[in-house]
């Protein structure tokens, strides 16, 4: 895990996605030093210090203990290897086609985990939880899932600094510094709007998803510019515009990987034999409702910190 967010000399926080690659004007939340974009194409974008790196930033980046939205851009619920593998195969042969699990089958990892729960003495079943790892929580089951996840780590960073203010703690900066990325991250996928669409070309039928906080007929504009790179007659249509679901976009990704179609270089397509499902998922979702802390949270990235 690397740094991803500086402050501007205005005092608003900055995302490595907003910069471009090289020395910024930017500096470090946590010591206040310059910082330099690495944009590259092996490592993940992030920043470094244009001089020595902080003991802050060093102890993060060691641990991956930069604070992080929970069931964002990783959904393996801190499985690895073969035992993420026997999950999938579990969830293949007993949970897809809902038949109880033997508990000799169960790892307890899973059961302390919370992907898998008892039914009854001998025999268990996914939860809601369990089947975010193998992509079977449907998008309205997901949110439902995230969003206490999302405000109860807000909480939990909140009071971290709240402590250190009042006990005059030397590690008060640090944790301010964390409070504010978590802010920013928050503020990103609130004031996103999650957008599906459909691409007509030369006779083909794709379909997009993708989040903009801009008017949807300029990104859709863009989208027929790009795939008007590889097929002569394309045609764009929005099938579906969700207001602050930008949590929404990288899960619909894991979830539906095994659809996902390349154009050249382009990878947020797909093809599906059946959309009609995947829109009744989308569509399944409720409106988003801001929260007075999520509003909050939104109001705070357009204030200088």
């Amino acid at each position: 895990m690397w740094l991803k967010y500086g402050v501007a000399p205005s005092g608003e926080l900055a995302g490595i996605d907003e910069v471009v690659r090289g020395k910024t004007n930017l500096a470090c939340l946590y010591c206040g030093g310059g910082l330099t974009a690495k944009k590259g194409k092996v490592k993940e974008h992030h920043f470094a210090h244009t001089e020595e790196t902080c003991k802050p930033v060093s102890q993060r980046i060691k641990t991956k203990a930069f604070p992080s939205l929970p069931l964002y851009d990783n959904f393996t619920i801190q499985l690895k290897g073969e035992e993420l593998e026997q999950l999938k195969v579990l969830w293949k042969e007993y949970g897809a086609q809902n038949y109880a699990i033997p508990k000799d089958l169960v790892n307890f990892r899973w059961e302390l985990k919370g992907l898998l729960d008892s039914e009854g003495d001998r025999t268990y079943q996914f939860t809601h939880l369990g089947k975010i790892p193998v992509g079977a929580l449907p998008l309205a089951l997901f949110n439902r899932v995230q969003e206490p996840l999302l405000l109860s780590e807000l909480m939990k960073l909140e009071r971290s600094v709240e402590v250190a203010e009042a006990a005059g703690l030397s590690c008060f900066d640090e944790r301010l510094a964390d409070l504010q990325i978590y802010r920013a991250q928050l503020r990103r996928i609130l004031v996103n709007s999650l957008y599906f669409l459909e691409v007509k070309a030369d006779g083909h039928s794709f379909y997009k998803i993708g989040v903009t906080t801009r008017h949807i007929d300029q990104r859709i504009a863009e989208v027929q510019r790009d795939v008007k790179a590889h097929y002569s007659d394309v045609t764009v249509n929005l099938l579906g515009l969700w207001e602050h679901r930008g949590n929404v976009e990288l899960y619909f990704k894991h979830r539906y990987k095994g659809f996902n179609y390349r154009i050249g270089k382009l990878t947020e397509y797909f093809q599906f034999p059946n959309v009609k499902a995947v829109l009744q998922d989308l569509y399944g979702m409720e409106a988003k409702v801001l929260s007075d802390v999520e509003v909050d949270a939104i109001d705070d990235g357009r204030k200088r910190i």
